[in-house]
């Protein structure tokens, strides 16, 4: 914090200065972690983060080759579209359909920002990337990615992720639809790089994922269930979203009632202040899998 309130005063100062002051301020919001991540009220995060988006995208259209912001900004633009944005849309999905419309769209042209920096971060670690990537070639794709290295395995993820937000918002527009191949090969390249990645956070990806593929294309619930077991043990069960995304997307798809309700009811039963790091992101767990469980017989047959 004492880094960026200094590197705030040198922005006053003249124009070498400003970018000296700039690029420090890009490097200290680029680092993971923080305030964040520990807070306990979702609802001050969510009003709190459209001012610090703006304030990123401002350093970064002034430093047009800094990677870190760059990646800070696709996987903040994400985990607000994502968690809060889409989040409301389901709800109001139940009822006003209009409004959960409205929502909805917005969702989709958040994350597509959020995917557009992630390229952009891709594009400076690796020249040439981008016009490789979106070409019609497959193997031209598989050649650029082989290009990324481990360092760059983040960006991967969360462009990934952000493309694959926007495809699951936005079902409806089939060029969009038709983008699902990128979406799978980023995540791929990411877990051939980092399989650890985020604590297992490509294998939370993959458990939905998989979920939404017959096994004869190498998805099912089978291959969801491993992903869902790696996941766990990568984030040595301290993270609560994998067994929320198991829930939602193998659970209610086999109709599998009574494991869906059991592993709901656990991560209710988990306390999220014994896991300050994680608070956050299990705050957010626990509120969709109590919203899941009102919805029970909604999702159920029987």
């Amino acid at each position: 914090m004492r880094r960026a309130l200094i590197a705030a005063a040198l922005l006053l100062s003249g124009c070498n200065l400003k970018t000296i002051a700039m690029t420090s301020l890009a490097d200290t919001i680029a680092e993971p972690g923080g305030v964040y991540e520990k807070d306990d009220d979702p609802d001050l995060v969510r009003d709190a983060l459209p001012v610090m988006l703006k304030i990123m995208e401002q350093l970064a259209d002034g430093l047009p080759r800094h990677k870190g912001i760059r990646l800070a900004l696709v996987r903040s633009f994400t985990s607000y579209s994502a968690g809060f944005l889409e989040e409301e849309a389901d709800r109001l999905n139940e009822s006003a359909v209009e409004k959960a419309r409205v929502v909805y769209l917005r969702s989709r042209r958040m994350s597509l920002r959020a995917y557009r920096y992630g390229m952009q971060g891709l594009e400076i670690s690796t020249p040439g990337f981008t016009k490789a990537f979106d070409g019609s070639s497959r193997e031209e794709r598989a050649r650029v990615l082989a290009l990324v290295k481990k360092e760059d395995a983040e960006l991967l993820y969360w462009a990934g992720a952000a493309l694959g937000s926007a495809i699951a918002v936005g079902k409806d527009d089939m060029k969009l639809v038709g983008d699902l191949p990128l979406v799978e090969a980023l995540m791929r390249r990411a877990l051939e790089l980092d399989e650890g990645l985020g604590e297992g956070s490509i294998h939370e990806f993959f458990i939905a994922y998989d979920a939404s593929r017959p096994a004869a294309q190498g998805g099912g619930a089978k291959k969801a269930r491993e992903h869902l077991e790696r996941a766990l043990q990568l984030s040595k069960n301290k993270k609560l979203s994998p067994l929320v995304g198991y829930a939602e997307a193998v659970d209610v798809d086999t109709q599998n009632k009574k494991e869906f309700v059991q592993l709901l009811e656990k991560v209710l039963a988990f306390d999220a202040d014994s896991d300050p790091p994680h608070r956050l992101v299990n705050v957010l767990a626990q509120r969709r899998a109590k919203w899941l469980l009102s919805r029970t017989g909604d999702l159920f047959a029987d």
